[in-house]
This record gives C-alpha cells, structure tokens and sequence, in this order.
C-alpha cells in the first residue's frame, strides 16, 4: 500500500474522510479487507459492503437555513449604511430583519465604528423627504426607506397617502421607527389597518417629532397622542382628523407635554369635546398660535376659555360648529385674550349674530382677516364691526344672504384700513339706487374688489363703488350678468392708481367699449386680463389690447367672438411679452398656427380647447415648434 501523504493524498488539501461516519466504516473492517489507494484516484474497496444514503446526502450550504435569532445576531453586527443596504437587497426576509432592527440594538464594534462613514452616524438631522400613495403603500416599502434612508442623512418627512390598495400595518410603522429615528414629520391618511401599536412605537423611538397628521385612522385611539406626548417634547404641529376613537384625554396629554406646540386642528372627531379642547388651549396659552375646530361638540365653554386663555393666537378658525350660541362668540370676544389675533375664519356657526360679531371687532384690536360664510349678520353688525375693528384690511363674505347694499357701503365708509373686500353668493343683495353724501370722503385704502355669482350686484352699486373707491388695482367681477359696460366705466375712469388685473368672466352684456376703455386708460399697468363667456367681445377688443397693453403677461378670451384676425394682432404687437394665452372654444382654424409660433416666443401656456377649426395634425406640429409652452388641446 501506498503512503498516503505528499502526492499521494486523496486530494490536494482535503482529508481522506469527510465525515466522521465514513472515517469508522474504513475503520471497522478489520485486516482482511483489502483497500487500495492508487495515486489522484477515488478509492477502491474490494470489500463487499454498502454505503450509506446518509454520508452522501447532499448537504445544505446556504446562509437562509439559520434561523432569525442567528440572522438577527449577524445583522445588528453590521454598521454601515451601504452594507446593511447590500444586505436588504438580497431578500425580502432579510429585509424585514434588518428593518426590526432598533438603534439601540446595534452592536458597534471597533473596526466597525473606525470604518464608518459620517453619514453613518448622523441620526438626528434628517434631510431626506417621502411620499407613499394608494398601492406604493406597503410595508416593504416602508421597510426599504428605513433601511436606505441611513446612508442620505436620514428619514425627516414622510407621509403615507393611503387608499383601498394600499397594505400599510403596525409592523410597516414599526420600520420606520426602527430605522428613521430623525423622523420630524410624520403624514397617515387614510389607513384604517393602523392601530395605537405602530403610532406608540413611533413616539418610543422618533423623539425628534415636531409635526403629526392623522386623517380617517378609526383605530387609532387617545393612547397615541398620550405616548407623543410622553415622548415628543419638540411637536409644534397636530393636526387631528376623522379619528373617531380619540378622546379629550389625548388632548389633554398633548397640552400637559408638549410646551412647544403651535400649531392645532381637530376636525370631525366625535368623542372631542368641551374638556380636550379647554385644556389644550389653556396648557399651550403661551405658545399656541393657530387653531382650527371644525365640526366638533363643543360649546360656550369652549369658546370662552379661547378668548380668555388664547394671548398668542394669531390664526383661529372655527368650522360647523352647531352648539355654539350667540353668548359664547360674546364671551370669546369680550375675554380680551385674543389681543394678537391677526386671522379669524368662522364658517357655518348658527351661534354668530350681530351681537357676538361687534364683540368680536372690540375683543380684537389687530385683526388683519375676518372670513365668514353662512352666517345671519345684518347689515348693523357688518357696520358696527367694521366700526370696532380699525386694523382689519381683508374682509371676506360668501353666503351671507341678510347682508344688504346698505351694510356693504356702510362697512366700506366705516373701515379705515381697508384693502380687500371679496363678496361670494350673497343673494340679498339688490341693485337698488343709492344717494351719498357728496362731502363723502372717498376710501382711498381699497385695492382689491372682488364680487362673484351675486346677481343682485349690478350696475347702480358699481357705479358707487367708482365714486368711492379711487385706488382700486384689482377688480374680480364674476358671474355677474346684470352689469354692463355704464356700469364698469366709473371703476375704470375713476382708478388713480391705474388696474393690474381684470376678470369680468361671465359678465355676458359686457362689450368691447369696456375692453377698449381698459386698455387705453390701464394699458402701462395691466397684466392679467380674463374675459372668458364675455360673448360680444371680438377681434376689435384685441386690437386694442395689442396696442396699449404692453405689461400684459395674460390674457383669456374663451368662448368670446374673436377670429384667426386677433391672433394675427397679437403676435404683431411690437412690445407685447404674452406668457399665458387662452382662447378656448374661440373661432380661430390652422390660419393662426404661424402666429402662434411667433407668440411661442414668449409663451409658456397655451389654451386651445375645443378649438374645431384647428386639426390635430397642425397642433402637434406648433407642439414640435414651440415645444417650451403647454398646450391643451
């Protein structure tokens, strides 16, 4: 027999057995059996016996046999963004181990922290911004950015849009508290599969939060907001929506932790009432600045503890707010704790009467905005507020049907500072003649006039306006189709400050005598003009327009009588710089596609809509000529 060392081995670097079991079958056969190793050749046995299945089964070499206690061990060992990166690429189970994996639970060794890079080790100044919607929600999604995210600076905004499809669970949340501990601002809309479980693990582990929103997540309860505020101290922003199951004492946990919150809105939560809302208010008095109550089962009390408690509000609306009376917008108002409220929105409030709305111009010495919609003011309460309230510049009005001429003249005169009156469907309007005092000192603080869809506004009223208001800039008269050119032209020849943006849309009496006082008048300073349904506009008003307005940078005449013979004009204007043309439903054909072209120059939008006489194959043409400009056909 050979000598089984050197060149005579088995093979080169390997032993004779590979296992255990085959080393005591050569063993046990005692000196009779023959066994002849011929040089580099397999074995040789004469004996007469039989091998058994088990030492030639074919063994298992893949890392995915161990099981997730041992995978855990190795992964927490990694350290670096890009290797953990690497890892998670390889699959899905591997994936969602490293993403389980909390910050703490890392094991650092030294090789490992003298190899890391500095992005490694920034934890708490998130840069990094995303956005799930519908089916791109998913846990594994969640799962990638937690683990991706390290390597960029880290996770510091995310929201989670979720629908139907979507497949976002405690355990995607879990993720990303996991991984994204910079997380600053955290979005979750709509995702009924989310439970107190998932938010509580964000609190735990993202104590940077400053900003949550929660919209229509029924399972979520007031044991989320207790753990953000046992754990967030930096949050300046909750906004609360649609979350049937929170209670006050969420709120109230809220207010008790989170000194720094600035910012609060809680709507349509049924079980929020009186108690959640005081509390937070009164805890947070000295930092709260915007709050926003919509349809809530709150009361006077509420309202009360707002006007006493709320000395840095700046910004408060209150929204279908149906248990509220007439004393408890008294008592807001008279608590004198709203003295830096700048902004003040009340919508659909039976509780607003004359008497809380004069309360209100008195309790609010430097109110800028007041909004109201669906309210029952009188004309004496518009006045008196507007007698109350001397730094408010912007009043905004929709719905307001009691509201009358004379209340609207009365506020213009008895406002000092006014800037910007905008009237929306307010039906008890009625164009009814009107005498003024001719000593009547004009109002020359109004820049901004807006009037839509209130059909009793005709030209009588205008026609005050234009005697009164010598410093308007920017008129919006929409949808109003008893107007016509008598009564537009006091607005225009009586404006000293010159107009900058016209919209008579929908005024379909208006002609082109009003176009061509416009722009004779206003022609070197106006740069938005819309004439869209003003059907006895036609190419003459464009000619005009052409040659007098040479700031214009937008223009719509949709559905008007103009031609190809106004496009014509337009593109030949010598100083004309259009960046936004529309003419919709106009009757212009392929003739004006060379002027478009030269229009293209400056143009970036483009509206040509139900243009028939055009031909698709002329539009994807002028596409492919000025290929910077949006068109819509």
């Amino acid at each position: 027999m050979q000598k089984l060392f050197g060149e005579d081995v088995l093979y080169h670097g390997m032993p004779k057995y590979h296992t255990p079991e085959e080393s005591n079958l050569f063993l046990s056969l005692g000196q009779h059996v023959d066994v002849y190793f011929p040089p580099r050749k397999r074995s040789r046995v004469s004996a007469p016996f039989v091998f058994s299945e088990q030492i030639f089964k074919k063994q298992q070499t893949t890392i995915d046999v161990l099981p997730d206690e041992c995978l855990f061990e190795i992964f927490r060992r990694i350290s670096g963004s890009q290797e953990k990166s690497t890892c998670a690429s390889v699959s899905k189970r591997w994936l969602m181990l490293l993403s389980s994996i909390r910050k703490d639970e890392i094991k650092e060794t030294v090789s490992s922290i003298d190899n890391m890079k500095d992005e490694d080790l920034e934890f708490s100044n998130g840069c990094l911004t995303r956005c799930l919607k519908g089916k791109k929600a998913t846990d594994t999604r969640l799962a990638a950015i937690s683990v991706g995210s390290g390597g960029h600076g880290g996770l510091s905004e995310l929201s989670i849009l979720g629908n139907k499809a979507s497949k976002v669970t405690n355990f995607g949340l879990k993720a990303v508290a996991h991984g994204c501990t910079s997380l600053t601002s955290l979005t979750l809309w709509n995702l009924s599969s989310i439970n107190d479980e998932g938010i509580v693990e964000i609190a735990n582990e993202c104590r940077f939060l400053e900003k949550l929103e929660l919209s229509q997540c029924p399972k979520i309860s007031e044991k989320s907001l207790i753990a953000i505020a046992n754990n967030c101290p930096n949050l300046t922003s909750l906004s609360i929506e649609s979350c049937s199951n929170i209670k006050n004492e969420g709120l109230q946990a809220i207010g008790q932790k989170c000194p720094n919150l600035k910012s609060i809105s809680v709507k349509n939560c049924p079980l929020v009432g009186d108690q959640g809302v005081a509390s937070l208010v009164s805890s947070t008095s000295s930092s709260l600045l915007k709050l926003r109550l919509h349809g809530l089962n709150i009361s006077d009390t509420c309202l009360a503890v707002i006007g006493h408690y709320g000395v840095a509000l700046t910004d408060v609306s209150l929204v279908d707010l149906h248990n509220v009376t007439e004393k408890g917008f008294w008592v807001m108002g008279s608590g004198q704790g709203l003295q830096k409220l700048k902004s003040l929105s009340i919508v659909n409030c039976n509780g607003l009467t004359d008497l809380g709305f004069e309360a209100l111009g008195k309790g609010c010495p430097n109110l800028k905005v007041i909004s109201v919609k669906k309210a029952s003011l009188s004309d004496n309460g518009l006045v008196s507020f507007a007698k109350a309230s001397q730094s408010l510049d912007t009043i905004l009005l929709e719905e307001c049907h009691v509201i009358t001429q004379l209340g609207i003249f009365g506020f213009i005169v008895n406002s000092g500072n006014l800037k910007n009156l905008s009237l929306t469907k307010c039906f008890g309007i009625k164009d009814l003649p009107m005498r003024i005092p001719s000593d009547l000192s004009p109002c020359d603080s109004l820049q901004s006039l807006t009037i839509r869809n209130c059909p009793g506004f005709g030209n009588f009223s205008l026609a005050l306006l234009g005697r009164i208001c010598h410093q308007v800039q920017d008129i919006v008269l929409t949808g109003l189709p008893g107007i016509t050119d008598s009564g537009v032209a006091p607005l225009i020849q009586n404006s000293d400050s010159g107009l900058t943006k016209v919209d008579l849309s929908g005024c379909v009496n208006l002609t082109d005598k009003t176009v061509s006082e416009i722009s004779m008048a206003h022609g070197g300073t106006l740069e938005v003009l819309n004439l869209d349904g003003c059907g006895l506009i036609t190419d003459a008003s464009v000619v005009t327009i052409a040659q007098n307005c040479s700031l214009l940078i937008e223009l719509d005449v949709s559905k008007s009588a103009i031609t190809d013979f106004a496009i014509a004009a337009l593109a030949c204007a010598e100083h004309l710089n259009l960046q936004v043309l529309s003419v919709s439903g106009c009757q212009v054909s392929n003739k004006s596609l060379p002027f478009l072209k030269k229009l293209g120059e400056t143009l970036i939008g483009l509206n040509m809509m139900q243009c028939r006489g055009v031909t698709s194959t002329a539009v994807g043409d002028l596409e492919g000529q000025i290929w910077k400009c949006d068109i819509l056909v």
